[in-house]
């Protein structure tokens, strides 16, 4: 039976990829080209084709394979580096809304995963979805204590659809692979994978939760960003309650102005926002579309809907901030070193190459007031350059890139004016110094310090072994050799008493701070104590 329903699954795909002349697109002079003709005597596509645009056919297409498929070309609309721009506009214009499922079937699906009526969970429950979506649907309740909430329900049976779907994803990405050289570039398998992880994740509904958890925690108190309180009491692994949230749509622009509340001010607002979840969090919000963004009456942003985050590895933070400074002071041999070293692309690419390269597409855009920059495009176009010489973008970069695109869009929706530049500029500047300047040695030292302390009592030890190894060794006699195995021992010895020297500076400065265990107080005499350890630590 499951075989039968595949087979009927790819008979519809066949049908709706030749109505919509896809197999043209793709397989027009290539080995495969025979496949178009075959389509073409096949009784189920014995009738006319669609005469759209390429961009729209593939579109149309995506909707009428249903919400998998959709939820595939709204993760492709975000790769702009990989597609064609009239594809890209295309794909943007998908709406993932589905048709509800049966009102009495949602709310036993809430009991079952609660282990309770809704009776019992909730003072009220709205049978009637406030949105339906290709993975959830969400209604609106309350609970008895009468804090107003929403629940969302996963869809029933989704897992097996998107097994099939996927499945069927990858059969059509290796042929797309083998028939289409250019295609490789592309690695359209790979895209499926990481489609697969993500439609996965947003499944889990207490992964989700944990997500909201964390960024409102970090958010706590702020006044740029309120994420709802989620009740973990009413939330599992197929259901999530939250806080309601009562604001307007970031794209109402016209209410949000009546309300009285700057569009300039929430423009810089939403970039801050960006920038302090990126590298003072490590850890944002990656799906920052008008659907998931509101604001509230008092001016601040409020998300929704924590299914994809993302994170950067320090590296690659560190790697990010300087690659935009660099770009800004227009030092395109700094951006190719920073891509060398990130190892973005092979250690062997020539850095007067890729500098020329990064420079014959990025100086152009000077020629545009600073404040029409895209940062989003900037980024986009890094990449694509740098992918000329080998670079495999990372999946945590793309979620970044897209997310850098959405806040852009948004902030000039609100404000055409807007200069991302001279808000992120002192923010990148004041990150890095926190990073690299001295605050930033003494926190790394002050967080190694116990790892340091409690092996120094191993150090006699291992550098005694290491020595007995040295002396006991064959050297053949040779007198130059014993020279050297001389000097061996005395750099060594000198090396370790500066490293002990070095440590009990480091423990003497910040001693305050362990006894009291709160953070120390960074004066300048505990400062270049630090500085002086850590180059005895390490100097050879």
């Amino acid at each position: 039976m499951k075989h039968l329903k595949q087979l009927f699954r790819m008979i519809k795909i066949n049908r709706v990829l030749t109505y919509y002349q896809i197999d043209k697109m793709v397989l027009t002079d290539t080995k495969y080209a025979w496949l178009i003709w075959f389509n073409m005597v096949l009784p189920w596509n014995w009738r006319g084709k669609s005469s759209g645009s390429r961009g729209e056919n593939i579109r149309l297409a995506l909707e009428e394979l249903g919400p998998i498929f959709i939820k595939l070309g709204q993760a492709l609309s975000t790769r702009k580096d990989l597609l064609p721009p009239d594809i890209s506009v295309e794909l943007i214009k998908l709406q993932d809304d589905c048709p509800p499922f049966d009102a009495e079937h949602s709310k036993q699906l809430v009991e079952e995963a609660l282990g309770k009526t809704t009776e019992e969970a909730f003072a009220e429950f709205d049978t009637e979805p406030m949105a339906s979506a290709s993975i959830a649907q969400v209604h609106a309740a309350k609970l008895h204590t009468g804090t107003d909430v929403v629940v969302k329900v996963v869809r029933p049976d989704i897992k097996p659809i998107i097994e099939q779907d996927v499945a069927i994803m990858f059969m059509l990405a290796r042929l797309l692979e083998a028939a289409v050289k250019i295609a490789k570039r592309l690695h359209p398998v790979d895209v499926v994978a990481e489609f697969e992880k993500t439609i996965l994740d947003e499944l889990d509904m207490i992964r989700e939760a944990a997500n909201a958890t964390q960024l409102r925690r970090n958010f706590e108190d702020s006044d740029l960003l309120y994420v709802p309180e989620i009740y973990w009491s009413h939330t599992a692994e197929r259901v999530m309650t939250m806080e309601r949230i009562y604001g307007i749509r970031i794209s109402e622009t016209e209410k949000l102005m009546e309300a009285g509340i700057s569009l300039t001010k929430l423009s810089a607002k939403g970039v801050v926002i960006f920038f302090t979840q990126v590298f003072k969090h490590n850890f944002f919000h990656a799906d920052m579309h008008p659907g998931n963004i509101f604001v509230l009456p008092d001016g601040r942003y409020a998300a929704i809907d924590f299914g994809i985050m993302g994170t950067l590895d320090p590296e690659d933070q560190r790697y990010l901030a300087e690659n935009f400074l660099a770009f800004f002071n227009r030092d395109y041999l700094r951006v190719s070193e920073l891509h060398i070293e990130s190892e973005w692309v092979p250690r062997d690419t020539r850095v007067n190459e890729l500098e020329s390269a990064i420079r014959s597409v990025c100086e152009p855009i000077w020629d545009r007031p600073l404040k029409d920059i895209s940062f989003g495009l900037v980024l986009m176009r890094l990449f694509q350059t740098a992918r000329r010489f080998g670079m495999e973008v990372q999946p945590q970069l793309v979620l970044l890139q897209k997310t850098l695109l959405n806040i852009e869009g948004l902030g000039r929706q609100m404000d055409d004016e807007l200069d991302l530049w001279d808000t992120a500029k002192p923010f990148l500047e004041e990150w890095m110094h926190d990073r690299m300047g001295p605050k930033g040695f003494v926190r790394n030292v002050k967080s190694n310090l116990p790892f340091w302390m409690e092996n120094a009592p191993e150090m006699p030890r291992l550098l005694h072994a290491s020595l007995n190894k040295l002396a006991h060794a064959d050297f053949g006699g040779q007198a130059e050799q014993m020279a050297r195995l001389e000097k061996q021992i005395a750099e060594q010895n000198r090396a370790q008493r500066n490293r002990t020297i070095g440590v009990l500076l480091i423990v003497f400065a910040l001693l305050p701070g362990i006894i009291d265990q709160e953070w120390i107080n960074e004066s300048m005499l505990q400062v270049i104590l630090v500085v002086i350890g850590g180059w005895l630590i390490v100097r050879k």
